[in-house]
């Protein structure tokens, strides 16, 4: 089984090509995956708040070197 990948730049027409691809003969199936935006503000992603929180209340390690970090794990 072989995968096309189509990139539409005008989310308007999504259902569309959609709709004209589910009638070539031997496709099976086709999925939708939206793209995450480029211009999307990461200091307002949970992940971001939640790692700022932890420096916040002194919840990070820092080490100067890799081979520190293994020392005190015991690797």
């Amino acid at each position: 089984m072989a995968t096309i990948v189509l990139q539409v730049q005008d989310e308007s027409l999504v259902s569309k090509v959609k709709q004209a691809c589910k009638m070539l003969i031997g496709v099976t199936s086709v999925k939708v995956q939206k793209t995450p935006s480029r211009t999307e503000d990461i200091t307002q992603t949970a992940g971001y708040k939640a790692a700022m929180d932890d420096v916040k209340h002194g919840r990070v390690t820092e080490y100067a070197a890799l081979e520190d970090f293994y020392k005190e794990m015991g690797l």
